[in-house]
């Protein structure tokens, strides 16, 4: 009896361990060397037809005819573009779920999914420094919830809301550990703490730190709104919404966040210009040569301020809103002449519900929503077949430059030897048509639902794994990384 219950016992450890090596065989796409032979590689410098050898996770080789040895995994990218992975330095995320969490809320995994079937390899969150919170542990808890949900790899900014939490030894960590500051103008706290806010941007800078600036003036959007209720039009329904925050709080606080870099010396990094005028702001600090950097939110180039008369207009809120068909075109001009440093999403994952909930007004609404994973394909479709900006801008403003700004590069966006092996195989033919069912992020619908759009990627490799394939995602939660950053560098 003991013989025949230990054959057993090993008979079934044989067959787990079989379908364990199995299913491991179907799920797991990181062999030690992988070639993609025959694609067209694109860097911000140019274009090369030629081979890419992937070995342990690095870029290895690039050459023409490289030879495949016994076990390597080929991939024929004829016909291809092969891109470094796109780097998105904008997402919102809520990782640490709970009864009252809203539906369409993202943790890693989820917001990973959709990046990476969007061609984005390096996703982001923001951390928030709360009254009375310790900031070491914060940290330590953060990193922690990357290493068990991500699948993409991950940096993190931490947003400060009272500048006099942070001692010069806590920014000096900061920079240590590879975080990034994040400030809201928009805020009241802002103006309430300006100096010791200037004193805080002027340390970051002094420590290395890059500071992200959400730059909207709070004291005209408080007081818009507050008439704009008063006289009963604080439903969002028509152009009130967009009437609520008017361009004129953005121009005056990008031009504030630029003397601010001037008196200060400080790098600073204007988060999502949706205006001409605050894009010209920008620009004036840049010509006269202040460290003063900018990110466009893509929905800006895509859509305008007609959008909120629709039916369902609401589901378009964002801080700030959508402006006028000449601030779009103006937004693309800036980018063909690389005034525009980053296109990123700023995605926030809310259901389509959610942002149509009717107890929602102009001062407390949902803003942003899920981006993720449509747009690159929208900047490729719009942007590059259009001839508005170069394959290599593509690349610039989508890889390069937030690998620069944010202290990945060269590891991270570019193609080349002894960088990390994100790449992604892009068929610039390929015709779709975005789809709410097609949405791998918890919210499941898509404001661009019905476009149609040329050029996807077909196969997204992170760190030389085949993490995206077909449409579906290879690899698990956990297997992304907190990734390594460095001083910042000016694209």
């Amino acid at each position: 009896m003991a013989l025949k219950n230990t054959l057993t016992l090993t008979s079934v450890l044989v067959l787990v361990a079989v379908l364990f090596a199995y299913i491991s065989g179907m799920t797991a796409q990181q062999p030690a060397e992988l070639i993609i032979r025959n694609g067209l590689l694109v860097t911000t410098v140019g274009r090369a037809d030629a081979d890419l050898r992937i070995r342990n996770g690095v870029i290895a080789e690039i050459g023409r005819n490289l030879t495949a040895a016994a076990g390597t995994q080929v991939i024929d990218a004829k016909g291809m573009l092969v891109l470094p992975g796109g780097i998105d330095p904008h997402v919102h995320l809520t990782p640490t779920r709970t009864a009252t969490t809203l539906k369409g809320a993202d943790d890693y995994t989820s917001a990973s999914r959709a990046a990476l079937a969007g061609g984005k390899t390096t996703i982001s969150n923001f951390v928030t420094l709360a009254v009375n919170t310790d900031l070491r542990p914060l940290l330590a808890e953060a990193a922690d919830l990357v290493k068990k949900q991500a699948i993409a790899d991950v940096i993190l900014h931490v947003t400060v809301n009272d500048p006099n939490q942070l001692t010069p030894a806590d920014v000096a960590m900061l920079y240590d550990r590879g975080f990034t500051l994040k400030i809201f103008m928009v805020r009241p706290a802002f103006d309430q703490n300006l100096a010791a806010f200037v004193k805080l941007i002027r340390a970051a800078g002094a420590a290395g730190l890059l500071t992200m600036l959400h730059c909207e003036d709070a004291s005209i959007i408080t007081t818009t709104q507050e008439r704009m209720m008063a006289e009963g039009r604080g439903a969002l329904h028509g152009q009130n919404f967009a009437e609520s925050r008017p361009v004129v709080a953005e121009e005056i606080a990008t031009q504030r966040a630029v003397g601010i870099s001037e008196a200060t010396g400080a790098p600073i990094y204007i988060v999502h210009i949706s205006s001409e005028r605050a894009m010209r702001a920008a620009e004036a600090g840049q010509a006269r040569g202040l460290p003063v950097f900018t990110e466009v939110r893509f929905l800006y180039l895509h859509l305008t301020r007609e959008r909120f008369d629709q039916p369902d207009g609401a589901i378009y809120t964002g801080d700030p809103p959508l402006r006028e068909k000449n601030d779009a075109n103006y937004l693309w001009s800036a980018l063909a002449k690389g005034a525009v440093n980053v296109v990123d999403t700023d995605h926030v994952g809310y259901t389509r519900e959610e942002k149509l909930d009717p107890s929602l007004d102009i001062i407390n609404h949902r803003p942003a929503g899920n981006y993720l994973q449509v747009q690159l394909p929208l900047l490729f479709s719009e942007g590059v077949r259009t001839g508005r900006i170069t394959l290599e801008q593509m690349v610039a403003l989508s890889s390069t430059n937030p690998a620069k700004l944010f202290g990945l590069y060269p590891r991270k966006g570019t193609i080349a030897v002894g960088s990390d092996g994100d790449v992604v195989i892009w068929d610039p033919n390929l015709r779709r048509t975005i789809r709410d069912e097609d949405q791998l992020a918890n919210a499941r619908f898509s404001i661009f639902s019905g476009w149609e759009v040329t050029g996807w990627p077909i196969v997204t490799i992170r760190r030389g794994e085949i993490v995206y394939r077909d449409g579906k995602i290879l690899a698990a939660a956990g297997s992304g990384q907190l990734a390594p950053r460095q001083h910042w560098q000016k694209p």
